[in-house]
């Protein structure tokens, strides 16, 4: 076991879904919609539909946690 993994306190399955939340909407755009070049005739999300779409993301994520 390396040094850091020994120095760093436990953390919880809150903070760990929290995580996976953020790299999968970092790294998918998850909740922001398609981005499109031109006038596509729907718009894009509402912050509250963003908002909306990365509560259910973390909650998928905590189900996933939690097993």
């Amino acid at each position: 076991m390396d040094e850091n993994a020994r120095s760093m306190p436990p953390r919880s399955k809150e903070e760990i879904a929290l995580e996976l939340m953020k790299f999968v909407a970092v790294t998918t755009g998850y909740g922001k919609g398609a981005p499109a070049a031109g006038y596509t005739g729907k718009p894009t999300k509402s912050a509250e539909e963003y908002a909306d779409a990365l509560l259910e993301l973390y909650k998928r994520c905590r189900a996933v946690i939690e097993g």
